[in-house]
């Protein structure tokens, strides 16, 4: 993957304040999804705020798509929207009375006619689950509904990249596992996603590199089973080892050793387990993973779940969950959806992921992945539009 962001040994001190940014250099390529993980006052928002031109370093160079970022009124337009950046607090990045006006605001600003500024406010709305919420005054909103006002304000000029400042923070644990799902379909769909957080369980089993900061410099950059797996320097940071992986660790001191797999899922800890008490996995026959989705598929559901004894149903992504909420079914998964419905597949039971565009492929990829690294062939059956391909019962019957 070619770099789309980097930073070269980057200084920044606030007037009259000491250096909050020492010397940083780091790279992030197309397609990636970084957290940077640090206390509060590590200099993670400084950063973030130098990727599209918010803060200016004091020296070093900020460089977008192998360029040195530039400073003037033209190419600071350019960047910021090429490079989307939304707020810790959402109440500070929404300015209209309305959400139609609020999401309308940048492509407007963009010279964009009329209409392609009402297409492109209904894709970020429908992207973001908010269809129909266009004449809602902002501030009879939830705290979740905010924050994906604001992301759907930043999807309309259509960025590169997504830069996210404590993406979670005052949202509720299922707000969380939401906005999470949702900033995980956007990477799907080929945007960079980058966050900041001193969550260490959050960016753990999400990013695919982890950038550990501590008083303005890096004390270690690298996959996040690596970089969270000193505890030494994790607790430098004055943060704790995640879970899964300070588990992992325990059983190595105990002799249970598993050099080469690093749990960070419910299903990582289950197969290591598994191994270590059995040397290979379930006996059963593997169940099957249906993928249904509800954006090219309108059919009712509730007969197809109904007369499927012990059918467990996951939903994966705000649409998918309105779907299930409007037909009334009863959701047995709303977050990790795909490694528990692999875990039930080892047990011999089926599963229905309702999901939404590309997020189908990732529900076959992350299944054959797994296969791959395990040896357990689970069948994934995507359930084709009406019309289009097989029906509910020709699929079933297969």
């Amino acid at each position: 993957m070619s770099i789309i962001l980097e930073a070269r040994d980057v200084r920044y001190r606030y007037p009259g304040g000491p250096e909050i940014i020492r010397g940083i250099s780091f790279h992030i390529r197309k397609g990636e999804k970084i957290a940077l993980v640090g206390p509060n006052g590590a200099g993670k928002s400084t950063l973030l705020q130098m990727f599209n031109g918010m803060v200016r370093p004091d020296s070093g160079t900020m460089l977008f798509d192998n360029r040195p970022l530039q400073y003037d009124r033209a190419s600071l337009r350019m960047i910021r929207q090429r490079v989307g950046y939304v707020l810790q607090n959402a109440d500070r990045q929404i300015i209209a009375p309305t959400v139609w006006q609020d999401v309308a605001f940048g492509p407007a600003n963009l010279g964009y006619d009329g209409e392609t500024v009402r297409n492109k406010v209904a894709e970020a709305l429908r992207h973001v689950g908010l269809t129909g919420f266009d004449r809602r005054p902002p501030h009879h909103l939830s705290g979740g509904e905010k924050k994906r006002v604001a992301i759907a304000g930043v999807l309309a000029m259509d960025p590169d990249v997504l830069v996210f400042d404590e993406p979670t923070s005052d949202l509720d644990p299922a707000g969380s596992e939401d906005i999470m799902e949702l900033l995980d379909e956007l990477n799907h769909e080929g945007k960079t996603v980058v966050i900041s957080t001193h969550d260490v369980e959050l960016a753990y089993p999400w990013a695919d590199r982890a950038i550990l900061l501590l008083d303005g410099g890096i004390l270690k950059e690298d996959r996040p089973e690596v970089t969270f797996g000193n505890p030494g320097l994790v607790r430098k940071a004055h943060l704790s080892v995640p879970a899964f992986l300070d588990l992992s660790l325990e059983l190595s001191r105990r002799s249970y050793a598993q050099p080469d797999r690093k749990p960070r899922s419910v299903l990582d800890m289950v197969e290591i387990i598994e191994n270590l008490l059995h040397g290979t996995g379930w006996n059963h026959t593997p169940g099957t993973i249906t993928v249904c989705n509800v954006d090219e598929d309108d059919r009712s559901l509730s007969g197809y779940i109904a007369s499927r004894e012990h059918l467990a149903v996951g939903t994966m992504g705000t649409r998918a969950k309105q779907r299930a909420q409007k037909e009334g079914l009863v959701v047995d998964f709303t977050y990790g959806v795909i490694d528990k419905c692999i875990l039930r597949a080892l047990r011999g039971l089926d599963s229905l992921v309702l999901t939404t565009g590309s997020m189908t492929e990732r529900v076959v990829s992350r299944v054959d992945a797994y296969g791959k690294e395990s040896g357990n062939v689970i069948r994934v059956v995507p359930l084709a539009p009406a019309g289009k391909g097989p029906s509910i019962e020709d699929v079933d019957g297969e």
